[in-house]
């Protein structure tokens, strides 16, 4: 792998993208799950089972899509593939301002995890932390893959494996008594299971991560696919067990007030008020690892478009492996709405712009999933073997519907400012489009030409063979 100043350049392993891909779906908030959909009862357990489900069939999807195209973009990748330069360029434009805008939020949700180890401070201090915050992730980019991927390896060994162990040891404290019902107050169990999925849909973001670096990752066309679902089943692992573990051990009618209830579980199993100092070192760690791998993620899909002329040129352009102007235009984005944030004090600004990401995260999902289908159902049928057809029409359908669960957990407002937010990038397309150099689509033409011109012509003596040898060629490259 060379990058575009000509250096080498190192790629992922399956460990490291694995990492990759749990630590950017394990972020800060699996600290305040439990507590957030206690309310709802036992029943949240359930959806977190079938929300894992679902994410697991969209880890399927992407690594049958990085099979066919084993290229950096992931989604963005496949949504222009299948249905051209304009989806393709919506995918890549509503990943791109999630992902500078969510980090922006993890940056500021790290400071409240910080004051429980530091006592708290100043809105400056506070300011000075969030921004270390996203520029210690960006500096660590900036030096490489290499560093990338021991950032991301080492902060996710030590967020899980903390994680885990409360995890695990709560179960010995478990008590059903602290369960509370299956449902809260007097509604049904599937009103219960679709609130409480509501809160935990984005609980799984992340799962593209993989898919989105397939340029950097050793054999995309097996690892893509082992490391998104490892990486989901992982995070699963410590999403079903800590929030059981915390159910257990922690009373219901405390449970659903606490602020803190990873802590809280901890100072059960073990006495003191030592667990919230344990977690909240946990949770800025966790913060840091997942700004880590977000960082890489923002700078890649504005990278792949690029390369197809859909993004500024200037984003193409990588050092030691990264897209270093991809990584400083994100993070200097997130420290401008984070600066915003503490400055300004305008109520709900930055809430909305978090809102909007929900939105954004699902819009390269269903584009994925839909390209799937798009790709079997166009295929030549009687070269694919019935029993895989099957399964892999059904992962698909499964990821689009679990897609199309999101936008509809992400809620009325979200759906229509996330609407609004992205259609603003109409106006960066159509820019770019008219930017375009006038010989690149003539060059399209003329390739179009000379293959035209290399079939035999009407009524000449192989046509017939000419054609029957083009389609199913054809056919397995589509």
């Amino acid at each position: 792998m060379h990058d575009t100043d000509g250096t080498h350049t190192r790629r992922f392993g399956l460990p490291t993208a694995t990492a990759l891909v749990m630590g950017n779906i394990i972020g800060g908030g699996i600290f305040l799950l439990p507590a957030s959909v206690a309310p709802f009862g036992t029943v949240s357990l359930l959806a977190f089972g079938v929300l894992t489900v679902g994410a697991i069939a969209l880890a399927l999807v992407f690594g049958r899509l990085a099979e066919r195209h084993p290229r950096t973009g992931g989604p963005y990748v496949y949504a222009r593939e299948a249905f051209g330069d304009f989806a393709g360029f919506l995918s890549a434009w509503s990943f791109w301002t999630m992902t500078w805008v969510s980090n922006a939020a993890l940056a500021v949700a790290g400071v409240g995890y910080f004051h429980v180890l530091t006592g708290g401070g100043s809105k400056s201090q506070d300011l000075l932390v969030a921004l270390a915050m996203l520029w210690l992730p960006a500096l660590a980019n900036l030096a490489g893959t290499r560093w990338v991927g021991a950032v991301q390896m080492i902060s996710t060994v030590m967020k899980f494996v903390p994680l885990l162990f409360v995890a695990v040891i709560g179960l010995f404290f478990f008590d059903p008594g602290n369960l509370g019902s299956f449902t809260a107050g007097d509604g049904n169990w599937t009103g219960g299971l679709t609130a409480s999925a509501a809160i935990l849909l984005y609980s799984y973001v992340g799962v593209e991560s993989a898919a989105m670096s397939a340029g950097e990752v050793r054999d995309p066309e097996r690892n893509v696919g082992r490391a998104s679902v490892l990486g989901t089943i992982g995070a699963a692992v410590v999403y079903l067990l800590g929030t059981l573990s915390v159910f257990g051990s922690v009373p219901h009618d405390k449970l659903v007030t606490s602020t803190a209830p990873f802590s809280d579980a901890v100072n059960v199993m073990f006495g003191g008020e030592w667990g919230g100092t344990l977690i909240a070192a946990c949770a800025v760690i966790s913060i840091v690892g997942a700004l880590n791998g977000w960082t890489l993620m923002s700078a890649q899909a504005p990278y792949a478009a690029a390369k197809d002329g859909l993004f500024p040129a200037v984003f193409a352009k990588k050092r030691r492996g990264v897209p270093t102007f991809g990584v400083l235009t994100a993070t200097v984005l997130a420290t401008l709405l984070t600066v915003f944030n503490y400055t300004t004090g305008v109520a709900g600004v930055f809430e909305i712009l978090v809102l909007i990401t929900t939105f954004s995260a699902t819009v390269p999902y269903l584009l994925a999933a839909a390209a799937q289908m798009y790709f079997l159902l166009t295929g030549r049928r009687d070269k694919v073997r019935p029993a895989r057809f099957t399964r892999d029409m059904v992962l698909a359908l499964g990821a689009f519907a679990f897609s199309f669960w999101l936008v509809a957990g992400a809620g009325y407002a979200a759906v229509y400012q996330g609407v609004l937010f992205l259609f603003t990038g109409i106006i960066v397309y159509v820019w770019l489009a008219a930017r375009r150099p006038a010989g690149e689509a003539a060059g399209t033409a003329e390739a179009a030409g000379e293959a035209v011109a290399t079939v035999p012509a009407a009524g000449s003596p192989g046509i017939v063979e000419a054609a029957e040898a083009a389609g199913p060629a054809a056919a397995v490259k589509r």
